[in-house]
């Protein structure tokens, strides 16, 4: 579900390099279809039963992708992210148990941490959400964790840190409309297709006062899903598993790797923080690797080089359609 959105078209291409037959699912009210090329798309919503069914019967595990995921706009519009991620979740959980579909991989986040006491985070880290999205994903880890014990339903939760960057042979990356995570947002700052970048908060309990994230090759989560499917087998309930490197970068560090690699400035100004935005998150994750045997293998200049090999291509073909003849 959300196959051709950023995340879910990595999952689904690293999919079949291991020999799975792929079914993308998705609306495309977030997704492109141009990310789903090459495998069979089903262009329906969550919530249409029928469709959702039909699909279901054909498959034997699920991996949901489909959610909206931007912190700031949860805190000033909750009411769609509890519609969505919650209860449009629930339909596709419930379709999923009546089609007899025991497997499933789940789309989570670090944001169910909250505000971590301390820092790298482990699993076993309260999870206290500070924001209604963080919130939503607890519902449904929650969720899977109960139809685990009554169903018989294995679900793993990954939890992502900063998903960042696009795949190696550029055939795809991140695309959103709006563009609202830092990488590409810098990207298309030091191209002209938006303004300068905006900062959200210099006065973090941080060594340089902006937050810290741990930033995670998009890749590298795909092979993480790959993974994890092959571990559901071994899975009596449900697990749960951090996904990051281990390594935190604050938003001034991941600017002076993006002017590095790019040769340019990033133009920017600073605002005041956002609501909902913790300090600094960095994943423990050990369990990841010993549990999986997964571990992340692209850096940050890695993630920054190959984000700007995506933002080039685009323009490539941005340029190509307004020079097209009519």
């Amino acid at each position: 579900m959300g196959g051709a959105g950023y995340i879910g078209s990595h999952a689904a291409h690293a999919l079949r390099r291991h020999g799975y037959d792929v079914l993308i699912y998705d609306n495309l009210s977030r997704g492109h279809r141009f990310l789903a090329e090459g495998f069979e798309l089903i262009e329906a919503a969550i919530a249409d039963r029928a469709q959702l069914t039909r699909a279901l019967d054909r498959v034997a595990g699920v991996m949901h992708f489909a959610a909206d995921s931007q912190v700031g706009e949860s805190v000033e519009n909750p009411r769609k992210y509890f519609d969505n991620n919650v209860e449009g979740g629930l339909s596709l959980l419930n379709a999923a148990l009546d089609a007899g579909v025991k497997r499933f991989i789940f789309s989570s986040t670090c944001a169910v941490y909250g505000i971590p006491a301390k820092v790298p985070i482990t699993e076993d880290t309260p999870r206290q959400p500070v924001n209604p999205y963080g919130m939503s994903k607890l519902f449904f880890e929650n969720a899977l964790e109960s139809y685990g014990c009554a169903y018989g339903l294995r679900s793993i939760s990954l939890r992502y840190f900063n998903a960042a960057g696009a795949d190696e042979g550029g055939t795809i990356g991140e695309l959103h409309h709006p563009e609202t995570h830092l990488i590409p947002s810098a990207l298309k700052a030091i191209t002209g297709e938006r303004g300068p970048l905006e900062l959200f908060g210099e006065d973090y309990p941080t060594p340089d006062g902006t937050c810290i994230r741990d930033y995670i090759h998009v890749n590298d989560l795909a092979e993480a899903h790959v993974l994890a499917l092959k571990q559901l087998d071994a899975v009596t309930t449900s697990a749960r598993f951090n996904l990051g490197t281990g390594h935190g970068a604050s938003v001034n560090e991941v600017i002076a790797a993006i002017e590095e690699v790019t040769g340019a400035t990033v133009p920017r100004r600073m605002g005041p923080r956002r609501p909902g935005d913790p300090p600094e998150l960095v994943a423990d994750p050990s369990r990841a690797q010993a549990a999986l045997g997964w571990k992340a293998t692209r850096s940050l200049r890695d993630i920054v080089h190959t984000a700007w090999k995506w933002e080039q291509k685009l323009r490539r073909q941005a340029g190509a359609t307004r020079m097209a003849p009519v």
